[in-house]
């Protein structure tokens, strides 16, 4: 009688362990990994760079899309992502632009439209001419900025009052000048934005480390400046940081992932943390140095807090360059 009893708790128990693993969340079908920019910039890489994470360690059980949705910048991407609401099945590459959109009036989305689920990393900044430009330093470029504003042509992505255009707004600022005093021009994607400045179209291009370096190392870039830390490796490793040129200006944007707004607890657990195996993969930490990139991982709690901080200092930039009321 004993071991019967023990047997049928065992079984139960077995019963309920099952249970249990059943009610865990797993994607059941294609995920969709939305990117509000044109291939081939910070933000399409991202993606992909998570989509290869994912599927090739098989820390999600089916198929991922990643899927370009250029335009408003970012808001055509983030309309279709908030059009699906509770469904875990479709993501964002989160930006600044979540917040810059909604502060400047491009989009009435916020970002409280979104579910979190993590931070990946920060992408610093950098300040690029074509190789053959007369700005040959961050020097040149502080001076002729000072001189006369609109002397210099700037180019960048995604659109107006994106962290590429703040990252311009803070170097100016830094000097004695007024943002609203710069040339400018929004680009859809940066790839976009490096085309042209390679084609003499523009003057400068702040973009990412990793859209840059690519083109330095082939003579056909030079960085001037980055608004890093400190200096970044490899093709950059000769360009200083604003710090170092006597300029207070470190800021970049960070990348993320969110979600549709109304997904349960397990479903953002579920991602967070095959998020956070795939960013300690040795492939992830060379997909960051080879980008760039800085490794700053934070949870969906943690994530949530930081966007809501950064909305009213990103406001405060965003006055400063006309794009946004007080």
């Amino acid at each position: 009688m004993f071991v019967r009893k023990c047997l049928l708790g065992l079984a139960l128990a077995g019963a309920a362990a099952a249970c249990a693993a059943q009610g865990a969340w797993s994607p059941q079908r294609n995920i969709e990994i939305l990117v509000g920019s044109a291939p081939g910039g910070s933000n399409d890489k991202t993606a992909r760079a998570v989509e290869r994470a994912l599927m090739e360690q098989k820390f999600v059980p089916t198929s991922i899309s990643v899927v370009n949705r250029p335009g408003g910048g970012g808001s055509i991407a983030f309309t279709y992502v908030t059009q699906r609401p509770g469904d875990p099945h479709t993501l964002l590459v989160g930006t600044t632009a979540l917040l810059t959109n909604h502060i400047t009036g491009r989009s009435k989305i916020h970002h409280t439209d979104f579910t979190p689920i993590a931070s990946l990393f920060n992408d610093y900044v950098v300040f690029a001419v074509n190789a053959e430009s007369s700005i040959k330093d961050g020097k040149d470029l502080v001076e002729r900025l000072k001189k006369d504003p609109q002397s210099v042509t700037i180019g960048f992505a995604t659109a107006l009052g994106s962290h590429n255009h703040i990252a311009a707004g803070l170097l100016i600022k830094a000097i004695g000048g007024n943002p609203k005093s710069l040339k400018v021009v929004a680009y859809k994607g940066s790839s976009e934005a490096v085309t042209n400045l390679l084609g003499g179209h523009i003057d400068l291009v702040t973009t990412a480390g990793g859209n840059a370096a690519g083109h330095v190392a082939a003579g056909r870039m030079r960085v001037v400046g980055v608004a890093a830390p400190q200096r970044f490796a490899d093709a950059l490793a000769g360009v200083p940081t604003w710090k170092e040129l006597g300029i207070d200006l470190v800021y970049g944007g960070f990348r993320s992932i969110v979600g549709p707004k109304g997904l349960a607890p397990e479903q953002v657990a579920f991602w967070e943390g095959a998020l956070r195996k795939s960013t300690e993969r040795p492939e992830w930490q060379a997909d960051l140095r080879k980008n760039y990139w800085s490794n700053v991982f934070l949870s969906s709690k943690e994530f949530a807090k930081e966007l809501d901080k950064n909305y009213a200092a990103m406001k405060s930039v965003l006055v400063d360059l006309g794009l946004a009321k007080q």
